[in-house]
């Protein structure tokens, strides 16, 4: 299986709204004494990881997130998923990224979608030519006012949201896990049901 958590690269982005799926995948690699170390052929920090005996690769691409699809390509094709099969690419490939559309801190799992405005969800579905894998949605909500949503995404939340982002966080790493133990339905029933 192959798990990417989208972010932008660089210490000006750390602790921003945007890089949350990014946070996942550090803290996936934390957890099972995976490594991330710089990949320059796939643009991205990668580690092998086992969850229950399943081989796991963890990533974070080292692009900016608005490339992050040439990253994820080029990782899909060296596990060897296979893009055109649905299937496949549903049950192998798991993105975890930030969603304005769930309120901070709420967590939804759901397989293919439209990309919401996400650059980095968009260039995904170019690369692949598909928006059909595993997504683990972190929800960072709606910019206040007027605030435009890139401004919004590239921000540090306050003390109280990033107190609920860490919980999502690692809330998100769970799902992952629930993903390669038992499978997308397992996660999105566990999940999903949430108020």
């Amino acid at each position: 299986m192959l798990v990417v958590g989208l972010a932008n690269p660089g210490a000006e982005f750390d602790g921003t709204r945007h890089n949350v799926g990014g946070d996942a995948v550090a803290e996936l690699a934390r957890r099972h004494g995976a490594r991330l170390r710089a990949d320059r052929r796939s643009s991205s920090l990668v580690g092998d990881a086992r969850v229950d005996g399943t081989r796991v690769v963890l990533a974070v691409p080292t692009t900016y997130m608005n490339d992050s699809g040439r990253a994820v390509a080029t990782l899909a094709r060296r596990v060897g998923i296979d893009t055109r099969d649905a299937a496949d690419l549903a049950a192998r490939l798991v993105v975890v990224h930030d969603e304005l559309d769930l309120p901070p801190g709420r967590l939804k799992v759901k397989v293919g979608g439209g990309n919401a405005g996400h650059n980095g969800l968009r260039s995904v579905d170019q690369h692949l030519r598909s928006g059909g894998y595993t997504r683990v949605r972190i929800g960072i909500g709606k910019p206040p006012g007027r605030q435009a949503g890139a401004d919004y995404v590239l921000r540090r939340p306050g003390r109280a949201e990033r107190d609920l982002l860490a919980v999502a966080v690692a809330e998100a790493a769970d799902a992952v896990e629930v993903v390669v133990r038992q499978g997308t339905e397992a996660a999105m029933n566990r999940y999903n049901v949430r108020p």
